[in-house]
């Protein structure tokens, strides 16, 4: 990730820049809340420590309504946002909301509908403020109504990454074609991505290297290994929404009508295992933020690797050994799956993201509404793009500080843009989180060996069904 001191230094330049269209505006709104002090919770990422070190400075200097963003792990960030709204304590007036939990808040009433309140309340409403301006990830923070609950402040695809060093080395690409019969080059296919993963794996031994073939986030004991395996491994092998299907009485099982114990979805989890077995030591405990380290170490020759962090591996030399080494491709996919993904029946991977929500227990409702919307601006989101990796608004790819650095990452940004389409969040289930927690202690039992891949995955569906049925929906 980008230093927290770089990112400091940036808001030392902007503080300096105003908004002086609007500037009365801001004033004006903020004179009912002066000395109000916000309180916010997020997972220390890139575009949260930019908030709290550059847009809340800029906003309290706009309104005189201070903010104080607690910047914390993602599990101590879930916990604390929930318990919080849940006992209705109000200690927090903004809160992080994953993508992937937005459709569980929205169902038990957690949030405030910014777009009625807006509505009810136009006097609140900034004129640099628009929904219109949001690319369409904030699609996601809707209700059936196409009512928004949570203004995008991130927003990124998990890529596959690569070692242009590597692979555009000619000795290795001689190697490697003697070895496969094959060109070297980023995989297409399952089979091509495991053949070269293979291959650096062993060059790697057969130089001293600490060089393997790929990357693997799959903690044994850790949610991002199972979000691993069904937000970017299984839908590759054409398994959608986890192996869940609503329309058939939310089955899971094949023998129900499900998919999450299907032959792709064993394939998937073999395909994967296998990879984590090549892959560096650490990958048996890595998450998101391991398996970007390991890529930025030059420790992987290739890897799926979210975007929040795919930036800086290819530009930060204070946080990477890769930079100007590092190039973008899609995932490998099997056969059908981008025909599915372009005619939008399927997707070849996710797009992740979130956005900062209101809480309906807030006792700053107003004051917070005001600074979301501050954070919503077109005006602000260039150098936040720039300094931590995300685009949220449409206005952002065309800005000349944007346009360069996109050169400077060999188009990540041109990707995100042209074909962010064929990536997915995570699918609109209420239940989420219930099934991830009943389903995850036989994943990890899959990935410790305790208990076969094909077992493992009949066990899962299994226990998906019960989950579901004692949830209310499975009849």
């Amino acid at each position: 990730m980008f230093m927290k001191s770089k990112i400091t230094a940036i808001a030392a330049v902007l503080m300096t820049t105003a908004f002086p269209a609007f500037a009365d505006f801001w004033s004006d709104a903020g004179a009912k809340y002066k000395g109000v002090v916000l309180h916010g919770v997020t997972e220390s990422s890139p575009p949260s420590v930019y908030i709290k070190d550059v847009l809340a400075p800029q906003f309290e200097a706009a309104t005189g309504i201070k903010v104080e963003i607690e910047t914390t792990s993602w599990d101590q960030m879930y916990d604390k946002a929930i318990k919080d709204m849940e006992a209705g304590t109000g200690l927090y007036d903004m809160v992080y909301i994953e993508q992937d939990i937005i459709y569980a808040y929205l169902s038990r009433n957690f949030l405030v509908d910014m777009t009625q309140t807006l509505t009810d309340k136009p006097e609140l409403k900034a004129p640099t403020y628009d929904d219109a301006n949001f690319t369409t990830f904030a699609n996601y923070f809707k209700n059936a109504d196409g009512h928004l609950f949570g203004v995008p402040m991130e927003a990124f695809i998990k890529l596959y990454l690569y070692r242009k060093d590597l692979f555009e080395n000619p000795d290795i690409m001689a190697a490697y074609k003697a070895k496969t019969g094959k060109d070297l080059m980023p995989a297409t296919t399952h089979e091509d991505y495991t053949a070269i993963a293979e291959f650096f794996t062993e060059y790697g031994k057969e130089k001293g290297m600490e060089l393997w073939g790929t990357t693997a986030q799959a903690h044994t004991g850790h949610a991002a290994s199972w979000y691993e395996y069904y937000e970017s491994i299984a839908p590759t092998f054409g398994v959608y929404n986890w192996g869940i299907d609503p329309a058939n009485n939310y089955a899971a099982s094949v023998a129900n009508g499900g998919r999450m114990n299907s032959d792709e979805a064993k394939a998937a989890m073999k395909y994967w295992l296998h990879l984590r077995d090549i892959a560096p030591p650490e990958s048996a405990q890595s998450t998101w933020t391991e398996t970007a380290t390991t890529f930025a170490a030059g420790r992987a020759a290739q890897g799926l690797i979210y975007g929040e962090n795919a930036a800086w591996i290819a530009s930060d030399a204070t946080k990477s050994k890769v930079v100007g080494q590092v190039g973008f491709a899609l995932p490998p996919l099997a056969d059908g799956v981008m025909a599915a993904a372009e005619a939008g029946t399927g997707y070849i991977g996710y797009y992740d993201g979130g956005a900062f929500g209101l809480p309906v227990t807030s006792k700053n409702q107003e004051a917070a509404l005001l600074f979301l919307q501050f954070i919503g601006q077109n005006e602000v989101q260039p150098d936040w793009a720039v300094a931590a990796p995300r685009i949220t608004n449409t206005a952002t790819y065309d800005d000349p500080k944007v346009v360069a650095m996109d050169a400077t990452l060999g188009g990540y940004y041109t990707m995100l843009k042209d074909q962010g389409k064929l990536f997915a969040g995570a699918p609109a289930y209420p239940f989420h989180a219930q099934v991830r927690e009943a389903t995850a202690p036989i994943f990890y039992q899959i990935l410790t060996g305790e208990i076969g891949p094909d077992e493992g995955l009949d066990a899962m569906a299994a226990k998906a069904e019960e989950e579901l049925t004692n949830l209310g929906y499975r009849q």
